[in-house]
Order: C-alpha cells, then sequence, then structure tokens
C-alpha cells in the first residue's frame, strides 16, 4: 500500500507543476434546517439481514467487521468539513472494484453517526446494483425522479431516521443526457433544499463504462476512487486519478478486496 500511495503521490506531484488551474465550487442550496417531516414521510428501509450478509454489507452492526467503513465515514466527515464539501461521488476505474458494495456500507456507518442526515443516490443509470445489494425493490427509478415524473418524497427509502437512499429498479434510456441536463440539476437542488442533507453521496458509473461520470463529476464537490486490489493496476489508478481531477476534487484512493494486512491493521478492536 505504501508503494502505492508513493507512486500515486510522484505522478500527482508532475501533474500539479503543470497545472495550477483552481477547482470552481460546485452551486448547490444547503439548507442548514432539515424537513423533519420531510424525512418521517420517506417510506421505512425494508431490513433484510440474511441478504446483506450475502451481499457483503458488514456495517449494519457496528463491530470488527464495521470497523473499515467507519473509519472511512470519519475520514470523509473530516475531510469535507474541513474542505466545505456536502457532494461525494464514489466511482472506480473499472467495473467490479467494489464501489457499490462501499457506498451500501457506508450507509449503515452512517446511520450510526449521530447529529448528521445522509442521501444515498444511485446514479449508476446503465446498470444500477444499489438496491440489489441493500434487497430493495422500488416501485420507481432515480430516472423518473430527476426527470421530474415522480417526487422523491414517494420513490426514496429511509433508513433508520439519518439515511434517506434514491434507489433504481431499471436501467434509464440515455443516461448520459439525463445527467447533463438542467432538469436533473434542478431536481437534485431540490431534493437538497427540502431534505437539508449534510452529506450527499452519489454512486455513479464506472470510468471507463461510458461518459456518464465526465456528464456528472463536474456536479460534485470532490469524489473517493475505489480500486480493487490484484486487480486494478497502478497505471489505471492514476488514470483514473488524473481523469477525476480534471472535473472535481479527488479526495482520496481507496484499496478494496485487499486479503493481506499489515502489523497496524491488525490492531485489537476495542
Amino acid at each position: 500500500m505504501e508503494r502505492i500511495q508513493e507512486a500515486l503521490a510522484k505522478a500527482r506531484a508532475q501533474r500539479q507543476q503543470g497545472n495550477a488551474t483552481q477547482k470552481k465550487e460546485v452551486a448547490r442550496p444547503h439548507n442548514a434546517n432539515p424537513n423533519t417531516d420531510a424525512w418521517e414521510h420517506l417510506a421505512p428501509f425494508k431490513l433484510n439481514r440474511a441478504a446483506l450478509k450475502r451481499n457483503r454489507v458488514v456495517a449494519a452492526d457496528s463491530g470488527p467487521e464495521a470497523a473499515p467503513y467507519d473509519l472511512m465515514r470519519t475520514k470523509i466527515i473530516h475531510q469535507c468539513q474541513i474542505n466545505d464539501w456536502r457532494r461525494i461521488a464514489i466511482v472506480s476505474p473499472d467495473a467490479g472494484a467494489g464501489k457499490t458494495t462501499t457506498l451500501g456500507n457506508l450507509a449503515f456507518s452512517f446511520e450510526r453517526q449521530r447529529d448528521m442526515r445522509i442521501l444515498c443516490i444511485d446514479l449508476d443509470l446503465r446498470r444500477p446494483a444499489l438496491h440489489t445489494l441493500l434487497a430493495q425493490k422500488p416501485d420507481h427509478s432515480m430516472a423518473e425522479v430527476l426527470e421530474g415524473h415522480v417526487p422523491f418524497s414517494q420513490h426514496g427509502l429511509r433508513l433508520g431516521s439519518r439515511v434517506a437512499l434514491g434507489l433504481n429498479n431499471e436501467p434509464a434510456r440515455n443516461p448520459s443526457e439525463l445527467l447533463l441536463s438542467r432538469v436533473a440539476r434542478d431536481s437534485l437542488a431540490a431534493i437538497e433544499q427540502e431534505y437539508a442533507p449534510d452529506l450527499t453521496f452519489f454512486d455513479i458509473s464506472p470510468l471507463n463504462g461510458s461518459d456518464d461520470n465526465i456528464a456528472f463529476l463536474q456536479n460534485v464537490d470532490c469524489a473517493v476512487i475505489i480500486a480493487a486490489a490484484e486487480s486494478t493496476t497502478m497505471t489505471r489508478i492514476d488514470q483514473a486519478e488524473r481523469q477525476v481531477a480534471e472535473l472535481t476534487n479527488v479526495m482520496g484512493i481507496a484499496l478494496n478486496k485487499c486479503r493481506y494486512i499489515g502489523d497496524a491493521d491488525e490492531y485489537q478492536y476495542y
């Protein structure tokens, strides 16, 4: 892991020498007073522990298995607070790295975090998977919400009292065009205005899969890149970081599916 960090730091430093362009801030509304009634009227999440365990969603309860996601949650909160970031994309260089699994676990981790409200929205509109991962069967899709056909109040699910989920029941037609449209931007802004989340997470398509991510990354404050150990190459990680950095801020890179741990990772769980 140290070698990966060193190589990425070297490549990043070389890019920054030739690129002094500053990222523009994303214009998005924020209401410091969340509408409690709106949250309470969202349909409750139907918990299926057997399916969650099967799908590697291990953060539904606190404990050793949830600890890595709790640590990731805390680091995200810290970075968002010091940078005033509120929209975070979860993305991967290629399919199969585990970005959706990461977001599913983060949703449960944040549900245990007091004094914060979180939106988790599936915008991987070509191959939506968050609903399958969480064993949910929504009646509508986020495409219908973004197009204004279905209000989020009739579509969103409430996980506990602090996390709202926007899922899909099928792939969308023309996802790139939809994500680039003004109506989609206005719909997301309206959702954030009404529900006033502290943070909003977006699961978006893999970087090599389509131009959907290019269409949407410019609308977020930052992105977390999920790479798969022994699968995602250093070249692909560096390419992904460069591609994301052209559109928004890179919060960090998380190495998923790692079978080997160091002494520091074996520290006793309290």
